[in-house]
């Protein structure tokens, strides 16, 4: 049997992956005609560049209007206040996400509040979602986890039943289709990141599209100061500020574009490759199927650890698969309410007490299938890994199966091997300078 590299043996891959961003000469061209224009900024806005990426990116999702925006957490804050949210109202999001998505709750003025997550998708559950209703709830706040759309079918019935807003946290879902919808138009509203990790980039930025023009007249104004929309059929009148995207980033998303469809392919077919190849080893299975996914979009290609005897724990099992040459993760992210970057208090956010007998405690949480998904069964694959060709998804295969095979060696190991698995969020930026979180 092969030794494992974590405990010495040789490492069953030793070159890279496919780099991450990609571009070519036309992202080139198409930001030295920016940078020599000295057009550089979003204002006039919307910018030229800016608008027409807005434009497209909205049609390619099946939306009537975009705005492009500075990050994705601005885009989710922003939505929120154009969809009406007000002060302490509350918003059900789902406990496995980033903690940018209740965040943006609390800059929104508004309560998150936490429902478990489906042990199917990892998305939103609809009846976690349903129990977690009180008199205040005025928005659902799903977000389409890694490679799995939230139940939009479910979560459409619950906004109607009940009047809510419905704002899709579309950042790890950029080109999926679900129904042969485009994410982000199934809901009132959809906002998608482009930080430097997601399916498409530049560097930071965000993008909220809506089909609603009021909305989008609102959103317009928060974003450019509180100046009126070009349209301003309606006619409000806003408190606004700075959230406008350059000139810069809107030049590479435009490339971005072009090229998402094609990547989205050929990470779609590497995966249905990857998930085959699972199915025949003990100890690890595949996400199962979703047939309302009429296009996946795979921001991480992530699977299930489910160690038989002897018991291995999740992050040493990390640990031995990364030290064989694939980059992934475990704890990629923790239920929000647990997070040490989730520095959340009534002195910090007021509307937590607001006209409530007692402040919410976010330590009172518990959502058994979030802390399970995160601290024991998911591991994730970066994208980039599904970029390449059928031999790169033969070596990621290989090696898991590698690692499975070697459960008693490493069961037997020293656990502190895998304590870089188990430092804290706060922690790993410091020692993990290529990851993105």
């Amino acid at each position: 049997m092969e030794r494992l590299a974590l405990l010495g043996g040789e490492p069953l891959r030793t070159r890279p992956f496919p780099g991450w961003p990609q571009f070519d000469e036309d992202d080139r061209r198409r930001l030295l005609e920016v940078f020599e224009s000295g057009n550089w900024g979003g204002y006039p806005f919307p910018n030229r560049l800016a608008e027409e990426f807005a434009q497209r990116f909205a049609g390619y999702h099946d939306a009537r209007y975009g705005c492009a925006v500075a990050n994705g957490t601005v885009a989710l804050t922003l939505a929120l206040q154009a969809a009406g949210l007000g002060w302490g109202d509350e918003v059900i999001v789902p406990a496995y996400t980033w903690e940018g998505t209740a965040v943006a709750v609390l800059h929104a003025g508004g309560v998150p509040v936490f429902a478990d997550v489906d042990q199917h998708t990892w998305c939103l559950d609809v009846e976690s979602a349903r129990g977690a209703l009180t008199p205040r709830t005025r928005a659902l706040l799903p977000v389409h986890l890694a490679m799995r759309f939230a139940d939009m079918d479910g979560l459409q019935e619950l906004a109607r039943e009940h009047r809510l807003a419905l704002i899709e946290d579309c950042a790890h879902a950029h080109g999926g289709r679900y129904r042969d919808r485009g994410a982000g138009s199934l809901g009132d509203l959809g906002c998608f990141s482009f930080q430097s990790s997601k399916l498409m980039t530049s560097g930071e930025g965000g993008i909220v599209i809506t089909s609603d023009l009021e909305v989008f007249e609102r959103l317009q104004s928060l974003v450019n100061c509180g100046r009126a929309s070009a349209t301003d059929r309606y006619r409000r009148r806003l408190a606004g500020g700075n959230y406008r995207i350059t000139e810069l980033q809107a030049a590479l998303l435009l490339g971005q574009l072009d090229r998402l469809e094609e990547l989205t392919e050929r990470r779609a077919a590497n995966a249905s490759r990857l998930s085959a190849a699972l199915c025949d080893l003990s100890g690890v299975c595949p996400l199962a199927p979703q047939q309302a996914a009429t296009r996946e979009a795979i921001y991480n290609y992530v699977f299930r650890y489910r160690p038989a005897e002897p018991v291995v724990p999740r992050d040493l099992f990390v640990a031995a698969l990364e030290a064989e040459g694939i980059p992934c993760d475990g704890r990629f992210y923790e239920p929000v309410y647990r997070s040490d970057l989730f520095h959340v208090t009534p002195e910090a956010f007021p509307q937590l007490a607001w006209e409530r007998p007692q402040a919410v405690d976010y330590r009172d949480v518990h959502c058994p299938v979030a802390e399970r998904a995160a601290y024991e069964e998911s591991v994730w694959l970066p994208q980039f890994l599904l970029l390449g060709d059928p031999g790169d998804v033969e070596e990621i295969a290989g090696a898991i199966a590698k690692v499975l095979s070697n459960s008693a060696e490493l069961a037997a190991a020293d656990p502190t091997l895998a304590g870089r698995q188990r430092m804290s969020r706060a922690e790993r930026p410091l020692v993990e300078k290529g990851k993105n979180y």
